[in-house]
């Protein structure tokens, strides 16, 4: 079963680079993407806990609701990071998903119409 399963892949492989596709690095757009969701939840996570030390030290309650407000926000960065990230990620999965499918219907289409020339 893993030879058949193998087979499908190297046709596959073979049917994309005959149709002249790029599959890898077509995204810059995605890489980008995940590079910047990266270093923005990097960053976010550590100067929200940087903040998070700094008001550590501070006696005004004042101070302490700003430093508040600032981890929140930073926090919001990392969140916005991860979506970042996800969506870079998932898009490459669905480009290539994508064309898979614009593949098997071809492949399809192509047996429905010997079919009909056949009968």
């Amino acid at each position: 079963m893993t030879a058949l399963a193998e087979d499908r892949r190297d046709q596959f492989k073979k049917d994309v680079s005959e149709l002249k596709l790029k599959t890898e690095g077509t995204g810059g757009g995605d890489g980008k993407a995940r590079i910047a969701g990266l270093v923005l939840m990097v960053v976010g996570a550590v100067a929200a806990f940087g903040v998070y030390l700094s008001s550590l030290t501070q006696d005004d309650l004042r101070n302490i609701a700003s430093y508040q407000i600032l981890a929140t926000a930073l926090l919001a960065v990392t969140v916005i990071g991860a979506a970042l990230y996800l969506a870079g990620a998932v898009s490459r999965v669905l480009r290539l998903w994508l064309l898979r499918q614009l593949y098997e219907g071809r492949e399809q289409a192509d047996r429905i119409a010997e079919a009909v020339r056949g009968a």
